[in-house]
């Protein structure tokens, strides 16, 4: 299959049919977040992250935490479905994996979901994927201009705020989780919101483009609720003939490091093979609640 041709209103057709939409919607595990606007990217850091423009958003709900490895059994039980992280290794080839690997992650995000997968999952609970600017808002815990979701230090006073590597990647790593950690295994932003940087980056709905869209002449102008890219320009510039859709990542993950990755940041920004799952991506739902849906 060269071309993906699933759009936020129709998934691939091989696994449509399998996954109903819910009769309602749960929301109590989840965060009321106030609309406003803010200024999105950064101008410091990765160019695909500039240039900083005012967005408004409308106010939404978003999920406490990233869909755990247990929610997304419920899905299955309940649908049929089976993502990449619900087929379980065969152990004959993996002889040297250990249990603990594969078992007793109940409140970790789960992981090695494709878009596809994530929207699927979103449908099934009446939900939606956040849009870039969504996420991102809801990322900066009220800290609009922070570098960080935290403030402006990347470890306040020693003490790492989320789940990323620590020591020189990739031949040293001081202690801390080694992979994945649980959902609430940090502090919550000022929302009260967990885990949205480190541990692995989540999925949002934004088709990825290599630029941001420049900032509003007028207050008048500033965009409200919009959608960052388009799907023609998300194709990866350097492979011309593989014509892969990509969506846009946030957060950063276990992997980040300030020697090799930096995206452990609300602004920062990548772009991810929307057919792809790895063990480092994950995804959180949002219910918006506007008057225009």
């Amino acid at each position: 299959m060269t071309e993906h041709a699933w759009t936020e209103t129709r998934p691939p057709l091989r696994v449509a049919a399998a996954v109903p939409e819910a009769q309602r919607i749960n929301t109590v595990d989840m965060i009321q977040i106030p609309g406003g606007t803010f200024r999105m990217g950064w101008d410091k850091h990765y160019p695909e992250e500039a240039p900083v423009h005012r967005v408004t958003v409308s106010n939404f709900l978003i999920d406490r935490t990233p869909v755990t490895n247990r929610q997304c059994r419920d899905f299955v039980k309940a649908t049929g479905h089976a993502t990449f992280a619900e087929i379980p290794p065969d152990p004959k080839d993996y002889p040297v994996a250990r249990p603990d690997m594969i078992k007793g992650l109940d409140e970790h995000p789960v992981v090695h979901v494709a878009y596809s997968d994530a929207f699927l999952y979103a449908r099934w609970a009446g939900m939606q994927l956040p849009t870039e600017a969504e996420w991102e808002f809801a990322a900066r815990g009220e800290l609009d201009g922070a570098e960080f979701a935290w403030g402006d230090e990347f470890i306040p006073n020693n003490r790492p705020i989320a789940n990323t590597w620590h020591g020189d990647f990739p031949c040293q790593r001081k202690p801390s989780f080694r992979r994945t950690s649980p959902v609430t295994a940090f502090p919550p932003n000022g929302y009260g919101v967990h885990d949205m940087i480190g541990n692995v980056g989540e999925w949002t709905s934004d088709w990825f483009s290599p630029r941001q869209q420049a900032d509003a002449p007028k207050e008048c102008c500033i965009p409200e609720n919009s959608r960052e890219g388009s799907e023609s320009d998300s194709y990866d510039s350097c492979q011309p003939n593989i014509k892969i859709l990509c969506k846009v990542l946030k957060g950063g993950s276990h992997l980040c490091v300030p020697n090799y990755c930096r995206r452990y940041r609300p602004t920062a920004r990548h772009a991810q093979p929307a057919d792809t799952s790895t063990s480092h991506v994950r995804f959180r739902c949002v219910v918006r609640v506007r008057k225009d849906g």
